[in-house]
């Protein structure tokens, strides 16, 4: 007779144990063979392992005297500074196409140029026939990341072409996942909503005439209703999301998973793995959870004492999830600020008139101030700390009437344009299949047969 269910259970247990025992690698071994760990050095900086012409991210400036020392943090996507990009853009309706554009082709598009772009977007948002029924609505994940993943791989199977590696054809499937993510993030939403929450199936078409953003908001929103300060922030928070370099985790699982040669879909999906991580891509909710905890536990937002003596409790492991973090403060390269955290808190003051939350984002302003001064003293940091993308992001989501399952897959939507340049930019440049060194520290051991094994 097999195994009963409990007497399986404690086996597995006794397997995780001994897990546990033979993967435990003794702490001092990785200083001992110099080993970069994060792939950082002992300072926090990454370890130089590419090149790209895609974006550039610093946080450091070189003084009269030679020395670096800390400065505002600045983004350029392809040599211009993202903060003049969305300066230029004020006066639009919209400009995450055009800045995927520029990420993809390496300039600036004119005015003909980019309808046809966006015309060429429109013209690949089209779901394949019958794909939301046969794939969307089977089997729904109650993670939207992996209803994305699944979509992704999924589509491999409708494209006639897909392990084609040449430019032209990698071109035209990052083209046809760009436009068609927003669609996949918001269906696999309703999908997950109607078959696990009970809620009434809602699936609404895109429109062509409208931006990324604008149907973002019209396929989410119940009444398909949003006002041009909605579509303006949440097009800003693409731009902002779209691209950052080529060292950041998911970016450089693109790297990793393109230098193999694999397809496409296989490359994209590995990528929205690694941001699906909470380390990564998930760090916005961790802001909006705490300021959900701060707000029950701060009786007066407006006293600073109150908040500084809460906040030090967190950093101190006693409020909140014990972990000692105040979450969206500091980041690997920005000092003195984060360029998107500084747009992106301009458009939540904006919104938050609009929605009539001014007290909330007066708490966020406050607790972003009070946050880096508690972290400084505690923490005894000689390094400036600074507010990151996700302290605002989060925040300003909440206000746009996201869900928060989206708000990751927000991201990878974004993201997409950066991962599909960063793709053509690793298989144009033909380099090597990636393959970073491990150091063997266990010991060789002579083969015991079955029977003789204790």
């Amino acid at each position: 007779m097999g195994l009963t269910r409990e007497e399986i259970d404690r086996e597995i247990d006794k397997l995780v144990d001994y897990s546990r025992k033979s993967g435990k690698i003794e702490v001092g071994l990785y200083q001992e063979y110099d080993v970069k760990r994060g792939l950082r050095d002992n300072t926090g900086k990454g370890v130089l392992t590419g090149l790209t012409e895609i974006s550039d991210v610093t946080g450091i400036a070189i003084n009269e005297k030679g020395e670096r020392v800390p400065a505002d943090g600045r983004l350029f996507y392809q040599g211009y500074n993202v903060s003049d990009l969305v300066k230029g853009m004020q006066n639009r309706r919209f400009g995450f196409e055009e800045i995927t554009y520029l990420l993809l082709f390496g300039s600036l598009p004119t005015s003909k140029e980019l309808d046809s772009f966006i015309e060429i977007l429109g013209a690949y948002r089209e779901l394949p026939e019958k794909f939301t029924r046969d794939v969307i609505m089977k089997a729904p994940s109650r993670n939207m990341m992996n209803s994305l993943q699944k979509c992704i791989l999924t589509l491999y199977s409708y494209d006639k072409d897909a392990d084609n590696i040449s430019i032209q054809n990698i071109l035209r499937q990052s083209l046809s996942m760009i436009a068609k993510m927003p669609l996949l993030a918001v269906y696999s939403y309703h999908t997950h909503r109607h078959y696990h929450m009970g809620q009434n199936l809602i699936i609404r078409n895109p429109k062509p005439e409208l931006s990324l953003a604008e149907n973002l908001l019209q396929m989410l929103h119940p009444d398909g209703q949003y006002t041009q300060l909605e579509a303006k922030v949440l097009d800003t928070a693409l731009i902002l999301h779209a691209e950052h370099g080529g060292g950041n985790n998911s970016t450089f699982t693109t790297h990793v998973v393109s230098s193999t040669g694999t397809d496409s879909y296989s490359a994209i999906a590995s990528s929205l793995g690694s941001l699906k991580g909470p380390k990564h891509g998930g760090a916005n909710l961790k802001v909006l959870e705490m300021f959900e905890d701060i707000k029950e536990n701060v009786h007066n937002w407006e006293n600073e004492e109150e908040i500084r003596a809460y906040l030090n409790k967190i950093l101190d492991k006693e409020a909140f999830d014990h972990a000692g973090l105040i979450y969206g403060m500091g980041h690997a390269v920005y000092t003195l600020s984060d360029p998107r955290c500084v747009i992106l808190k301009e458009y939540a003051k904006k919104l938050s008139i609009e929605k009539d939350v001014e007290d909330e984002f007066r708490l966020y302003e406050s607790v972003e101030k009070i946050g880096k001064e508690c972290m400084m003293q505690k923490r005894r940091l000689v390094k400036p700390i600074c507010a990151n993308v996700d302290f605002y992001s989060g925040f300003i989501y909440s206000m746009l009437d996201f869900p928060r399952e989206l708000f990751t897959p927000i991201f990878a939507i974004a993201r997409i344009s950066g991962w599909s340049a960063h793709r053509i930019e690793e298989m144009v440049n033909g380099g090597k299949i990636i393959r970073p060194a491990y150091k063997y520290v266990g010991h060789h051991r002579r083969y015991t047969a079955l029977e003789n094994r204790d």
